[in-house]
């Protein structure tokens, strides 16, 4: 009678182990689908704003460098100071990448690991 009740408790344990296993695996697909989709879905509004974004810098940099050519007599001098100032942004994050690392890892690093 002892031993039935002591097997009894070792199937309800195991039941309840196996039940906690299930809703522990269900809770982290879950929590990894959300952030994958959070993750595509900052991914696509990224590169349409970005993509937008950089056609409006191209065409600007092109009337702005044209114009430049147009007042210093020489469209080539205008695109060499159009892409001399490209250059210097390029080297201006070269120099702070550090500080703009730290602010997306941190900004990410919650957005990944929030709580459902």
């Amino acid at each position: 009678m002892a031993f039935e009740e002591i097997n009894e408790q070792i199937k309800h344990a195991e039941e309840n182990g196996k039940a906690y296993v299930n809703e522990s695996l269900d809770f982290y697909r879950l929590k990894s689908f959300r952030s994958m989709m959070q993750g595509i879905t900052v991914a696509a509004k990224l590169f349409l704003v970005g993509t937008a974004l950089c056609l409006a810098i191209l065409f600007l940099s092109l009337a702005a460098i044209f114009k430049m050519g147009q007042e210093l007599n020489s469209t080539a001098l205008g695109f060499l100071i159009g892409g001399g100032f490209y250059l210097f942004i390029g080297l201006l994050f070269y120099v702070f990448r550090k500080r703009i690392e730290k602010p997306l890892l941190k900004k990410f690093s919650d957005f990944y690991f929030d709580v459902l």
